[in-house]
C-alpha cells in the first residue's frame, strides 16, 4: 500500500457510545509512513467513571487497569503530536472514533479539526462495496445463487434454507429451531422512547431536548426545575413522554434496561468543573 502522506490508523476504546458524554479508555494508533515506516502509540486512560460491565466483557478493560492510567487530558499532547498532519483512517472512524476524539480533545481544551484531512472508513468501504440483503445472506450459508429474489414464495423459501443452515452452524449440534432462540435479535438502544427524546446513560435519563439536553439527568430536572416537567406536559409530546414526565414528578422513575451481555458498546456532563474523576 503506496501513501503519498503519513497515514495515522486509530481506534478507540470508551466507556459506551454516546459521543456527547463517554471517556476513552485506551488509544491504539498506528502512524504509516511514506517509506514504509510504521510506528505505534497505545496507552490505557482513565476515564474519571466506572466502566460499565457490559464494557468489561467487550473490551476485557475493568477499572482497576485504568485506576492508575493518566487521563485523557494529560496524553492529549503526545496525542495530538502523534496524529501530527497525517490522513487518518479507522473502523466506522467517521461516526464514532473520530467526533468522540474531538470532544476529548475540545475537553482538555484542545481544537481538534480534521475537515482537511482524508478520512479512509473501513466500515463504510465495506458496507458500500458488500451486500447484505438476503441474496447476499442465501450465498453465504448455502453457498447457492438466488435465483428469483424479490418473489414473495422464493424468498420465504430462501430464507428458509438459511435458517436451517444458520441451525446447522450455529445450534451446536441441535436439530431443533429452538436452539436459535438463544441469540438477542432485538437491537440494542440507550433511547427510552421511539421517538428518541430520553436516552440513558449510566442508569438515568437525559432529555435530548431543549434548555437540558444532554446537561442533566430526569431526577436532577425533577428536584430543581418542576416548572420545566410540568411545562412538557401542556405541549404536543406524545402519551409515552408525558407519562414518564408525571411519574417523575411524583418522583417515580423507570429503571434502566438490563443490557446485553455481549456486542459493541457505544460520562457525566463533561466540561470545566466535572467532578467524577473516580480513580
Amino acid at each position: 500500500m503506496k501513501l503519498q502522506r503519513p497515514l495515522v490508523v486509530l481506534d478507540l476504546e470508551t466507556t459506551g457510545t454516546w459521543i456527547d458524554k463517554d471517556r476513552i479508555i485506551e488509544v491504539g494508533m498506528i502512524r504509516c509512513l511514506a517509506d514504509g515506516g510504521r510506528l505505534s502509540y497505545e496507552k490505557r486512560v482513565n476515564p474519571g467513571m466506572p466502566i460499565p460491565p457490559e464494557v468489561v466483557e467487550v473490551t476485557g478493560i475493568n477499572n482497576d487497569d485504568v485506576r492508575d492510567a493518566p487521563y485523557f487530558r494529560q496524553i492529549a499532547g503526545e496525542v495530538l503530536e502523534f496524529l501530527a498532519d497525517a490522513d487518518l483512517a479507522g473502523f466506522n472512524i467517521e461516526r464514532f472514533d473520530l467526533p468522540l476524539l474531538t470532544r476529548e480533545f475540545s475537553d482538555a481544551g484542545i481544537k481538534f479539526d480534521y475537515s482537511r484531512r482524508a478520512v479512509y472508513d473501513a466500515q463504510k468501504i465495506y458496507h458500500l462495496h458488500e451486500r447484505r440483503d438476503l441474496t447476499a445472506a442465501y450465498n453465504f450459508y448455502c453457498h447457492k445463487e438466488l435465483e428469483g429474489a424479490h418473489s414473495a414464495i422464493v424468498d420465504s423459501e430462501a430464507t428458509l434454507e438459511v435458517l436451517a443452515a444458520q441451525l446447522n452452524k450455529y445450534g451446536r449440534g441441535a436439530e431443533n429451531l429452538d436452539a436459535l432462540q438463544g441469540f438477542d435479535y432485538k437491537q440494542r438502544t440507550d433511547f427510552y422512547d421511539t421517538g428518541r427524546k430520553f436516552r440513558w446513560w449510566n442508569g438515568e435519563l437525559y432529555m435530548m431536548f431543549g434548555k437540558y439536553a444532554r446537561k442533566e439527568g430526569l431526577k436532577t430536572i425533577a428536584q430543581k426545575d418542576r416548572k420545566y416537567l410540568e411545562w412538557i406536559l401542556t405541549q404536543n409530546f406524545t402519551d409515552e413522554i408525558k407519562d414518564l414526565v408525571e411519574g417523575a414528578l411524583e418522583g417515580h422513575f423507570p429503571q434502566p434496561p438490563t443490557l446485553p451481555k455481549t456486542g459493541h458498546f457505544e460520562a457525566p456532563p463533561v466540561g470545566p468543573g466535572y467532578q467524577n474523576e473516580l480513580f
